[in-house]
């Protein structure tokens, strides 16, 4: 999710990159002993581990696998006698698993931010994240820890998120104004850069798409005069680098459209956005910045994570450019009231634009992902807290492109789902569904990954996921988007990550390759493993266990440079 643009014009950052996990389950499932005694040790404070160690490899991995998983995440939650409230607010911890000839080593480091260095300096938390305000210093006068109160906190460059690439450099990334370029060999934290110095926004998402070019997209806020505006950013491909320094490169960075709030004193969150071959579509939710929780916040000395509301009488929108010319479709797209988090992938067809995506339907109970809520006793109040999460399923959007004054009005424009023309040039949408009962025994869907090198933006078959059977994710999915068939893998007490799919060298087949994903062991200490199957069968091939704990995280990616 974003910065809201209000925000950050008044200088005051909102890091809901996270509040996704606010929306997982609404269900009648219970979580029960055996689930939910060893949560804690989820989200318990991880050591880093700067030099890489050895796995002990179980199975076989295939030797033709060259290069490192990279993930990110939360992974150090108190300073001292402080301690963080919300799970987003842990400091940033990088992992790499290094794979090589059949063999795996592990290392990680804590991100060396401002908000870590800082911190840690003190021994205290003294700079304020998503669910946690900052104290006053102690050592200051009466007066002066008063007058702190009203003053704007920076935004944070705890970057906790997932790994982005720009011109074929790595960053962590959050989604206020602030990126760390990070070396994805040794984990070593390198120069901050701040959007606002190269172009007019204050943000960007953590979920970037790529063009194949080379060019990288992004989502950014900015506010003025004339109101809130959602920014599309394009950053050009890699220049030859063998002349340039080794330092942060975004020149050249351009907003090729800004798309003004559909209600211009009630922006919208979002966390990512669509990208086909040659559209973006910007997806206005209903779930909106509340401006006078906002205002009261700092002086009541409540954290950030209370002032958005969901407001389904906006509806949502979704605003259509075209990628290449930055032009934006005169038609609005609208759809009842919905939230997503994750696109899943989108392609042309024959005059349509399908759009797949993980979504749910009602944002009024929005769970809260405190600490102290997901290290509760097992038994009825974890029920009662998963229970209260909502669900995330696969839907499909279908936009007719070809609208002008010459289309039939409250006609279905489209056969495979409903889209109705109306008066001024409105597009009413309904959805389909992608999946059937068998996904609703795991719990729903998200984190959703696709063979993204070779079918980002085109038509595609195959989708990988984790299903959320629990508060966090206990399965790890494949699904046919064709025949909505599931393939499953799944054990008690496991909490598998975000799924990434690699490809096999010289892939014919969508599906040839394989998917890595982390899984965390609560019931054991220093048990966590690198998690192989084979993408084609979804069954194991191997694994690589860590002697070291590890923390739940977030995003990751596969860099084939190793």
């Amino acid at each position: 999710m974003n910065i809201f643009f209000f925000l950050v014009h008044a200088g005051i950052w909102l890091d809901s990159s996270h509040i996704a996990r606010h929306f997982y389950y609404t269900g009648n499932f219970n979580v029960g002993v055996v689930r939910g005694c060893y949560l804690e040790h989820l989200v318990q404070s991880g050591e880093e581990t700067p030099e890489p160690i050895p796995t002990t490899i179980k199975g076989s991995i295939p030797t033709w696998i060259n290069g490192s998983f990279l993930r990110n995440g939360p992974g150090k939650f108190e300073f001292g006698e402080d301690k963080y409230i919300h799970w987003f607010d842990g400091m940033a911890m990088m992992h790499r698993f290094h794979i090589h000839d059949g063999s795996v080593t592990y290392s990680s480091r804590f991100l060396r931010s401002d908000s870590y260095v800082q911190n840690l300096e003190k021994n205290r938390i003294v700079v304020s994240e998503f669910g946690t305000v900052a104290s006053p210093d102690p050592c200051q006068s009466i007066f002066a820890r008063f007058f702190s109160y009203f003053q704007t906190p920076q935004p944070t460059d705890n970057a906790n998120v997932n790994f982005v690439k720009y011109k074929g450099d790595y960053y962590v990334s959050t989604e206020t104004n602030y990126m760390r370029r990070v070396d994805p060999q040794s984990l070593e934290t390198k120069e901050k850069v701040d959007w606002s110095q190269y172009i007019a926004v204050n943000s960007a998402t953590a979920h970037p798409h790529y063009d194949r070019e080379g060019a990288t997209y992004n989502m950014g806020n900015s506010y003025g005069r004339n109101g809130f505006f959602y920014n599309i950013i394009r950053v050009p491909p890699p220049e030859d680098k063998s002349a340039l320094e080794d330092s942060a490169d975004l020149r050249g960075a351009e907003v090729i459209c800004s798309i003004p709030a559909d209600e211009p004193r009630k922006p919208s969150y979002y966390h990512s956005f669509v990208m086909s071959e040659n559209y973006i579509v910007f997806i206005e939710q209903p779930i909106k910045l509340n401006l006078l929780k906002f205002m009261l916040y700092k002086i009541q000395g409540k954290s950030f994570h209370n002032i958005l509301s969901w407001e389904p009488q906006y509806g949502t929108v979704f605003h259509l450019v075209h990628r290449r010319t930055g032009k934006k479709s005169p038609v609005k797209y609208r759809a009842a009231p919905m939230f997503t988090l994750h696109q899943i992938n989108a392609y042309e067809d024959n005059g349509f634009l399908v759009m797949d995506m993980c979504c749910g339907d009602d944002g009024v109970v929005i769970g809260e992902f405190t600490l102290e809520n997901l290290r509760r006793e097992s038994g009825q109040a974890m029920d009662e807290f998963y229970n209260s999460l909502c669900r995330n399923l696969p839907r499909r959007y279908v936009l007719p492109l070809n609208v002008d004054e010459n289309t039939p009005l409250d006609e279905n424009l489209i056969t495979l789902v409903s889209a109705a023309c109306l008066p001024a040039r409105v597009v009413y949408m309904t959805h389909e569904e992608l999946h059937d009962d068998q996904l609703l025994q795991y719990g729903g869907l998200e984190f959703p990954q696709i063979n993204y090198a070779k079918y980002n933006g085109k038509p595609y078959r195959y989708m990988y996921a984790c299903g959320f059977g629990h508060v966090f994710a206990d399965s790890l999915l494949k699904m046919d988007v064709h025949t909505k068939e599931l393939k499953v893998w799944r054990y008690p007490g496991l909490y598998p990550s975000e799924p990434v799919f690699v490809a096999s060298p010289g892939a014919a087949e969508e599906d040839d390759g394989v998917v890595l994903s982390v899984v965390v062991t609560p019931r054991k200490e220093k048990s966590t493993f690198l998690l192989i199957l084979d993408a084609r069968t979804f069954t194991e091939l191997g694994r690589a266990e860590v002697p070291v704990n590890i923390p739940c995280g977030t995003h990751g990616v596969f860099n084939e440079m190793g």
